[in-house]
């Protein structure tokens, strides 16, 4: 094992370098020229052959890990200009309209809608021709390579990877490190110019084919199986997607590194029963595993996969055979010298994490484990148990809890996902040429897809599955002790006084680490338990969105959804919410609609704005589908909510203008129950001064502050009102700048209290005593009263 380790050293390094370099772009080539030079000083030292046996080993490691270090930083140099080119710099400082031409590098992600006709989509693209339009006219056209992240509309079909586009719109950089240099806000619709080429068009009409295929077979399994085979998650649900993550089984809801393995294996034993020689193999090999990239796209961790497998068959090809951590050690290498924005990515971490996991810790766990159960269990347990312990530290940093459930979910799903993702792919590629067979495939494969789907709806129904902890660095580094310290005890095997207060050690640790554990459980018990169980009103914590429920007894109202329907899921799922009787969408933005299918089925009626696009008619038609009665929202609509009456106040109905969007905004009152409140959504100030003058306006306990704190405010309407509290929806550190200071002002002058999500996490409203109001809030769980 210390020899396998040896190139695990080089390229930790390597990687740390790039994390840092892609930082300070600026200084990459110095930093590279000085580890060149310490790599050939160390390399002339090994040369003359001086020093000790293991002296010479670590001046190898160094002198390899410098030149790594070289290699990556060099890549960083190299690229970094052309990430950044001047048209793009000075069109995003003087605030210039550019026009890029650019390829497409990620499947497109369709929004909610937009107010043109056309789809919301955001994409990421690499730049390659770009000019800008200023005062002094059109600057002359440009090639570089940036990366960027589209936001726009588009009509018809929508781009392929590979596809060549057109957008032209503004630009805004993004922090140094990030893996797009520029976000593109498109203000006409995106135009396709060409199709992808030859070479990766040629996956569309599979892709395609078994996507329509498996629409076909029923429930969760059917959403399921193109994610398996092939990467597809489109048709993953919001419900069964916050499911697998809840279940630590999103690593399955998408094409992982496995499935190289998987058809690396099939190709070399095919070829083998074929009787071809061990080179050809390892060729046939490396052409199908160029194949399968294509055909699932090319993710961090089916690249890091297919460069180790590629790694692995030149091993074999030339007879040497290939060792786990070496061929990962030059994966890593190879992949950040490629694309050194690699290193601050989660997934490409968390798949390089996996994969050492497996190879380093599934055998001693296994040995550990087997001393207790029979050795065939023992190795079912170990190989997800590895996995999930070399990733868990890095999944802290992205969401501070332990699923102490998720071994056993991964124990009886893992077995099921190879049949899957095999029959799946066989059933893909059979589709075009043997339908009946391809279909049959992916019936069978439709099995194991949905046994996965039904363990993770399973243990995500289960009480207690998630164990709270320590967020960032510091909770990752305190869970990675704890993880070194309960493997040391499972595998030690001699005992000694070394040993013995090692033990000590760990075991302090490990107490220390129960104890954290169980201040950390009982403080989130003791939250739950401050919750008021008579609160009216929760503001969730979605981002920059709106998700705001109303509720008076058993009875839920829901107004609008958010950008994303995972947040608004745990959300709802925090406060046992799980049918809704009326659900508001306002508009169709996408931060007030995106978050709808975590709510499609359940929602009996539906109150909605009117729809301009055909993307806004299908989230009507879906939740109609869902059993959901849909209603225009206009002024004069009316009913209740348990003991609250609600009342539209907003739009007029038949009205010219300020009919759609966010002038167009359905604007709700309820009363009732000792409370009053005023729903805005996005309006405007000028359609706020119309509101004004529309109705009689009284005042309320509650408002929801209209879109998300901007400056586009009536101080008129605000003075009118003369809130208790205003809820304000807003994202922490939004390029917005909302909520804004003109707001906060307007609020403060009419003694109206702000309460903000991106400060307080979820907001809870009670009623209080003589007309005041009971404030809880996530971050601040003591109940305090505002008026």
């Amino acid at each position: 094992m210390g020899a396998e380790l040896r190139l695990a050293w080089p390229a930790t390094i390597a990687w740390a370098a790039g994390f840092v370099a892609i930082g300070f772009p600026d200084a990459a080539g110095w930093v590279a020229a000085a580890a060149a030079l310490s790599a050939i000083g160390g390399v002339a030292v090994l040369v003359r052959g001086s020093g000790s046996i293991r002296g010479r080993r670590i001046l190898a490691v160094i002198a390899l890990g410098a030149a790594a270090t070289a290699l990556v930083c060099t890549s960083v140099a190299v690229a970094a200009p052309a990430r950044t080119p001047p048209v793009l710099v000075g069109a995003a400082t003087q605030h210039r309209t550019v026009t890029v031409e650019a390829v497409v590098s990620s499947a497109p992600v369709v929004g909610a809608g937009a107010s043109s006709g056309a789809e919301q989509l955001r994409f990421e693209a690499r730049g390659v021709v770009m000019s800008s339009r200023g005062p002094e006219g059109v600057s002359p056209a440009v090639r570089a390579a940036a990366p960027l992240l589209v936001f726009g509309e588009m009509t018809g079909e929508h781009p392929r990877i590979g596809s060549t586009v057109r957008a032209k719109g503004t630009v805004k950089p993004t922090d140094a490190g990030e893996d797009v240099a520029y976000l593109l806000f498109a203000s006409a619709p995106i135009a396709v110019l060409a199709p992808p080429p030859w070479y990766l068009g040629w996956a569309d009409p599979l892709r395609a084919g078994l996507s329509q295929a498996a629409a076909a077979l029923p429930g969760d399994g059917g959403d399921l199986l193109p994610g398996l085979a092939i990467g597809d998650t489109s048709a993953v649900t919001a419900e069964l997607d916050a499911a697998m993550k809840s279940s630590s089984l999103s690593h399955l809801t998408a094409v992982s590194g496995a499935n190289c393995a998987i058809v690396v294996a099939a190709v070399v034993l095919l070829g083998a029963v074929c009787g071809l020689p061990r080179r050809a193999r390892s060729v046939l090999a490396v052409v199908a595993l160029a194949g399968f990239v294509v055909l699932v796209t090319p993710q961090p961790s089916v690249l890091r996969a297919a460069v180790m497998a590629t790694v692995v068959l030149f091993a074999l090809g030339i007879g040497r055979p290939g060792r786990g951590i070496p061929a990962l050690s030059v994966a890593v290498v190879a992949l950040l010298v490629l694309d050194p924005w690699m290193a601050r990515s989660y997934g490409f971490a968390l798949s390089v994490a996996a994969t050492a996991g497996l190879l380093l810790l599934a055998r001693p766990l296994a040995g550990a484990l087997a001393r207790w159960m029979p050795l065939p269990i023992a190795i079912a347990v170990a190989v997800p148990l590895s996995a999930q312990l070399a990733c868990q530290p890095i999944l802290i940093l992205l969401d501070p809890a332990v699923p102490v459930a998720g071994v056993l979910a991964n124990l009886l799903a893992e077995p099921a996902a190879p049949i899957g993702t095999v029959l799946g792919l066989i059933g893909c590629l059979l589709l075009p040429v043997i339908p009946g067979l391809g279909s049959a495939c992916l019936q069978i494969a439709w099995v194991p897809s949905a046994w996965i789907a039904q363990i993770a709806r399973t243990v995500d129904g289960l009480a207690w599955t998630r164990l709270p902890w320590l967020g960032g660095a510091a909770g990752a580094v305190l869970l990675a002790l704890v993880t070194a310290s309960v493997i040391w005890l499972a595998v030690r095997r001699r005992d000694g006084p070394s040993t013995r207060a090692v033990s000590v050690l760990v075991t302090g640790l490990l107490l220390t680490a129960g104890a954290y554990g169980g201040a950390l459980v009982g403080s989130s018990v003791l939250r739950s338990l401050s919750i008021p169980s008579d609160w009216q009103y929760a503001a969730c914590d979605i981002g920059q969105g709106d998700a705001v429920v109303v509720r008076d007894g058993d009875s839920h109202a829901l107004i609008d959804t958010g950008p994303e329907p995972a947040p608004l899921s745990r959300c709802l799922d925090a406060l046992g919410i799980h049918r809704l009787d009326l659900l508001v969408l306002t508009h169709y933005d996408l931060d007030h609609v995106g978050g709808v299918d975590a709510v499609l089925g359940r929602v009996d009626h539906a109150i909605v704005g009117l729809p301009e696009t055909e993307a806004d008619r299908r989230i009507l038609s879906r939740l109609q589908q869902g059993g959901s009665i849909i209603e225009r929202g206009a002024a004069g609509l009316s009913g209740s909510l348990g003991a609250l009456d609600w009342e539209v106040l907003w739009p007029l109905p038949d009205a010219a203008t300020m009919a759609t969007g966010n002038a167009g905004s359905v604007t709700m009152r309820f009363s009732g129950a000792g409370s009053s409140s005023l729903f805005l959504g996005d309006l405007g100030e000028e359609s706020q001064d119309a509101l004004v003058r529309s109705t009689t306006l009284a005042p309320v306990d509650v408002v929801k502050v209209a879109h998300h704190g901007s400056s586009d405010q009536s101080a008129e309407l605000y003075e009118r009102l003369r809130a208790t509290v205003g809820l304000i929806s807003v994202g922490a550190d939004n390029s917005y700048g909302h909520p804004t200071a003109r707001i906060l002002e307007i609020l403060a002058s009419v003694g109206t209290v702000a309460e903000r999500t991106d400060q307080q996490g979820l907001v809870l409203l009670a009623p209080g005593v003589d007309g005041a109001v009971r404030v809880w809030s996530e971050r601040h769980p003591a109940v305090g009263g505002a008026g």
